[in-house]
């Protein structure tokens, strides 16, 4: 190395101080000004496996800039100029007083005037015992620091007449004070021969055997330095130095001690650190046809040191946390590295390999007391973002080429290894839900019971991104999760799943991710609505948009996962997806295209009739929908004339038939207004005139939740009037029927005749009702031609019958008009038919119920006889 790389450790590490022994040295000796050359070289130019590089703020470094100590700012001590100063400083104070034990100035003077300048500190190997180390320095006394002139000139004349000194073999050893002087250390030097004349030189190059002391020890300064719990640590070197002069003149042996003290904070960092290869793979396990999951990964870091010598493979166990925070961790792995071969002030790669054979057991057994694992408190705090560690200790038996003490050492010191950090906000690429039903609450559920929410049944279908360094199989076999579900940025409610699933892993090409593709049948998940104002405005957009309506998901999931290694629950995993729902369309009662059939009466009042019929419809959504309950009102012209409920309803998507519905008709809640709206709304339909009906939710629409049903009832569904089925309508026969001029109206009148003799006429009618007779109790009906032409009139306050089917009427009386063109034409058609028009004022009974309608109809097909 040249002289410039240590051009800022050529201030002198021992500088003048009192006579005592005291922390001053130490201040000199670990002056920032010394170094200002980086503890370890910037990692932020290594790229990470994942492409990443470290955040500049992150690296353990100092500055090459740094300013020097006057400004104030802590500086950590590099350690060569820890090992190296510890071991000169006991050296040459063992030479300064041996050499000069009889005159008290002549020692003062040594201590005042050395100046070592460590140059270089390289380990050259690895021995059965410890390492093998070579320091470099310059040595060299300096008159001018000592401060009492007469000391000096003593000083100046002794080390003149002296000129050189050399020791014999030295051992020196390292004792940690603050734990009962335990021994950290020794180190074997070799005879030395130094010149002490005032200004003159003299480079030492001296190998020596350093070897560690207690495992123990360097576990708890090692496990202290970790945890930061390091204050100060006070180190002592002492040695037995034999001093004699260049003559070969003994001047004994001697006892030294010198004491050290490092702050804490001006220890040398952990090198930071860059993974920049990681990988798994499964991989046939030793001896056998059963195959576990390999890892391999590749650790680049910053030797800023001027050391190079070659690591051999070291065995490390790969622990996780247990249970309890200070309690024991589980073993889960051993790891093998590379030969590491370490070179001075140049990257170091190191590369280690480990398989797991199967995930022990108590690694996925519930702590006490709870329902988290070990393994399921490292994957949540991981996958939330937090910081995560697996541990890594050193195995005691390290077998090959690595001598014992290594293995004593590294298997007493655990290390937290930080698992590195990754964004998960695009883990979920694509997320759907498709053959979407719903069903409504049921209306007896307590409000606290998950079947008081409406359901959602359907088939989720999600794209997940693997870890490109992940590469085994993975199944997943079951999903569960508490999921928010937002509409426009608001939350709408809460989705909870717990189902089984099934997933295809999909290979990327080169240059892309691999997938993995989840599918999951939801079945009836309750959907808890937090706002209902927000489930008001998707169906607002559902029913009244033209674009698709989207729901935003956000969700931790627990995913099931299948590996070689066994089946494990990875929980928390953050999941978010989009759900687009499909417009109904602007006229979605309209295209539903209700027919009614099997009408018939179940209960009567005076005021109110109650009716039960099938239904058919059809629903022209992707949706189908399962109702248990459900009431609504019909309105007419903004009154409420009855209800409609429904039960246990299952529509699909398509066409539906005999949906069972029962109607209340009441129109007299609503007053006299009422009564009427509801008169001429019936007397409209049956006359075939186009008539709709309103239906509106109301708080009791879905009895456990009124809120819903009230938010709802803004909303008004307007409809025509749904097509009763009547007997003929759909048979495919011909019949002359009532003449409407609405196509899709019911024919109740089938045709007439009249006889001319009798001067009576009957009607065929056609009952709606599959069960129930219609009473017919009064009828005032006038026959016209030609809309206006009147024929005659027909008024019978006699009851008669209209039985369920197709009927025909007693002959009811006619009074004919004598002077009408009408009646000619009655007569022109004698034995024939012809089209007449009608207007009538009919009383009905049903039951206990009763009302007065109107009727007007057009066309209808009348024959004459005698």
């Amino acid at each position: 190395m040249s002289s410039s790389d240590f051009e800022t450790e050529r201030s002198p590490l021992l500088a003048a101080s009192t006579s005592s022994r005291d922390t001053k040295t130490l201040a000199d000796l670990t002056d920032g000004a010394l170094e200002s050359t980086p503890l370890l070289s910037t990692s932020n130019t290594t790229p990470r496996y994942n492409g990443e590089r470290d955040d500049p703020d992150r690296a353990s470094l100092a500055s090459a800039g740094a300013s020097h100590s006057g400004d104030g700012v802590p500086k950590s001590t590099r350690w060569p100029s820890i090992i190296a100063a510890l071991l000169l400083m006991v050296l040459a104070t063992s030479i300064a007083i041996g050499a000069f034990f009889v005159p008290a100035a002549v020692e003062e003077y040594a201590k005042e005037a050395i100046v070592i300048e460590p140059t270089n500190l390289a380990l050259e190997s690895i021995t059965t015992d410890g390492v093998r180390a070579r320091i470099q320095a310059n040595f060299r006394l300096d008159a001018q620091r000592v401060k009492n002139v007469h000391v000096r000139r003593v000083g100046q004349f002794t080390t003149w007449l002296a000129k050189e000194l050399a020791t014999e073999e030295t051992r020196v050893q390292v004792y940690w004070i603050d734990h009962d002087n335990m021994l950290l250390g020794t180190a074997g030097l070799p005879p030395l021969t130094i010149t002490i004349a005032n200004g003159h030189n003299t480079e030492l190059d001296i190998v020596a055997d350093l070897a560690p002391g207690d495992a123990d020890t360097i576990r708890i300064i090692a496990n202290q330095f970790l945890s930061g719990k390091m204050d100060t640590i006070r180190v002592r070197g002492t040695t037995d130095i034999t001093v004699k002069t260049r003559f070969n003149i003994p001047l004994g042996t001697h006892a030294v001690s010198e004491t050290m003290e490092f702050e804490g904070k001006e220890l040398p960092p952990l090198p930071s650190y860059n993974i920049t290869g990681l990988n798994f793979e499964e991989r046939p396990l030793p001896g056998g046809d059963k195959q576990g999951m390999a890892a391999d990964v590749t650790v680049t870091t910053f030797n800023p040191y001027p050391v190079a010598f070659d690591v051999p493979a070291l065995k490390f166990e790969i622990l996780i946390p247990g249970c309890k925070k200070h309690g024991p961790a589980v073993s889960v792995a051993t790891a093998v590295t590379d030969v590491i071969a370490l070179r001075p002030e140049a990257d170091v790669e190191v590369t280690a390999h480990s398989i797991v054979e199967e995930l022990p057991e108590p690694l996925i057994r519930p702590c006490p007391g709870g329902t988290m694992s070990p393994l399921d408190k490292l994957f949540e705090a991981y996958l939330a973002g937090q910081p995560a560690s697996v541990l890594v200790r050193g195995q005691k038996d390290q077998g090959g080429e690595a001598p014992g003490w290594i293995g004593d050492i590294i298997s007493s010191v655990t290390v937290p290894v930080p698992l590195p950090q990754r964004s998960f906000d695009d883990l979920i690429r694509n997320f759907s839900l498709t053959d979407v039903s719903f069903s409504l609450p049921d209306p007896l559920a307590d409000p606290d019971d998950p079947d008081s929410n409406p359901k959602v049944s359907g088939t989720i279908v999600a794209l997940a991104a693997l870890p490109s360094e992940l590469n085994i199989g993975l199944n997943v076999s079951s999903v569960q999760a508490k999921a928010d579900v937002f509409y426009d940025s608001r939350k709408l409610g809460e989705l909870e799943i717990d189902e089984k699933a099934s997933s295809i892993q999909i290979e990327g090409g080169p240059g892309e991710e691999n997938l993995i593709e989840i599918t999951s049948r939801v079945h009836d998940t309750p959907l808890k609505v937090t706002d209902d104002d927000v489930l008001t405005d998707v169906i607002q957009a559902l029913l009244f948009g033209d674009v698709n309506v989207i729901l935003d998901i956000s969700a931790l999931v627990d995913v099931g996962v299948h590996t070689i290694l066994g089946q494990f629950v990875v929980k928390g995993v953050p999941a978010e997806g989009r759900i687009p729902l499909k417009p109904l369309g602007n006229d979605l009662l309209g295209s539903m295209q209700p027919q009614v059939g099997n009408l018939e009466v179940v209960d009567t009042s005076p005021v109110s009739i109650s009716l039960q019929a099938s239904v058919n419809v059809t629903n022209p959504t992707p949706y189908s929908a399962y109702i248990p309950w459900i009431s609504i009102y019909i309105l007419n012209n903004g009154t409420v004339l009855g209800e409609a409920r429904a039960k246990k309803l299952t529509i699909n998507r398509g066409n539906n038939t005999n949906l069972k519905v029962t109607a209340i008709w009441r129109p007299s809640v609503a007053g006299e207004d009422g009564v009427q709206i509801g008169r001429d709304l019936i007397s409209q339909y049956i006359s075939g005139y186009n008539t709709t009906v309103t239906l509106r939710t109301h708080p009791g629409t879905i009895p456990s939740k009124p809120e819903l049903g009230k938010a709802l009832s803004k909303f008004n569904f307007t409809l025509p009037m749904p097509r009763l089925s009547v007997p003929g309508d759909n048979d495919g026969g011909r019949h002359d029927g009532d003449g409407s001029t609405n196509d899709t109206a019911p024919h109740f009148i089938r045709g007439a005749t009249f006889h001319i003799f009798s001067s009576t006429a009957t009607f065929t009618l056609a009952s709606p009702f599959s069960r129930n007779t219609i009473y017919i109790e009064h009828i005032n009906a006038t026959a016209l031609y030609n809309h206006t032409e009147e024929i005659g009139r027909i008024k019978y306050d006699s009851p008669f019958g209209c039985p369920p089917g197709v009927s025909t009427t007693p002959r009811l009386p006619v009074d004919w008009s004598l002077d009408s063109v009408g009646r000619d034409k009655v007569k022109e058609a004698f034995g024939g038919r012809l089209k007449l028009d009608a207007k009538a004022t009919v009383a009905v009974r049903i039951g206990s119920w009763t009302e007065t309608l109107w009727y007007i109809g057009r066309g209808i097909g009348a024959s004459v006889r005698l």
